[in-house]
């Protein structure tokens, strides 16, 4: 029998406040490295501290955090949720947290971000937080992609040829849609632009692609060239590879296929 320990515990960052003045001193007080991983719900708390180690009151103040990259290309800004209570003697004094969503994160790739941390006062003006006493503001985050599953990359379908009477998209080795052998449900959304007639969903098994595949038709769309929306389809199965078929040629008429499994 083997025993593995695993820990749960709040990722608390420390943050240094000069609302009520700056004592000068070389001691810098960093913060450390935040580890935020992609395809879950992330909960950050911080606890705002001035020169002394005091806990400063966010009464009056909302707090923001802005993440951006080495080309200080923004990727994300977000409000915190203020956890002070205003009490003096409360352990919540200086306290907020921000929970970064598997939503907001998905297409975040791993990397290191740079974050830094701001407060608005009723007035709207601002005031920058520092991860030091030597004014550094800006923190580092890593993206994590590694520590939990999500959903495969879309793959988008643009190109479209004829076959015989039809058309395909995705139908040669190199535009085919390869499934993942233990995905079970795919979805698929095909953008008209006027389309008029069909597009079936067809899928293999075979291991490679050929000119003698045998394809299965699993699902089927009727269009009438009037939709202004996205026409999703939902179909399961284990499938090696998946090809759109068209009874009408789709080349000006359907701007994209987006598939995710």
């Amino acid at each position: 029998m083997q025993l593995i320990p695993r820990y749960l515990f709040n990722d608390r960052i420390i943050l240094v406040s000069n609302e009520a003045g700056f004592v000068v001193e070389y001691r810098p007080v960093y913060t450390r490295n935040l580890k935020v991983y992609r395809n879950i719900d992330n909960t950050i708390q911080f606890k705002l501290l001035n020169a002394d180690q005091k806990s400063v009151s966010l009464a009056g103040y909302s707090v923001w955090i802005v993440l951006f990259d080495e080309n200080q290309s923004m990727v994300l800004e977000k409000e915190c949720t203020v956890t002070d209570d205003y009490s003096t003697a409360s352990p919540l004094k200086g306290t907020f947290q921000v929970t970064l969503t598997d939503n907001e994160l998905r297409d975040v790739k791993q990397q290191y971000l740079h974050y830094n941390v701001y407060l608005k006062d009723l007035n709207n003006n601002t005031s920058l937080t520092y991860s030091n006493r030597n004014f550094e503001t800006s923190g580092i985050m890593y993206i994590n992609a590694g520590a939990y599953p999500g959903p495969r990359a879309t793959t988008e379908v643009t190109n479209f040829f004829a076959e015989s009477t039809y058309w395909v998209g995705s139908s040669d080795n190199e535009d085919a849609i390869a499934l993942s052998e233990y995905s079970t449900l795919h979805t698929a959304a095909v953008y008209s632009n006027g389309y008029t007639g069909t597009v079936i969903v067809q899928a293999t098994l075979d291991n490679q692609l050929s000119n003698a595949n045998n394809w299965s038709d699993v699902d089927t769309l009727t269009f009438v060239g009037s939709e202004t929306e996205p026409v999703p389809v939902n179909f399961n199965g284990i499938y090696s590879y998946v090809r759109f078929k068209f009874n009408a040629d789709p080349t000006a008429t359907v701007d994209k296929i987006l598939l995710r499994n």
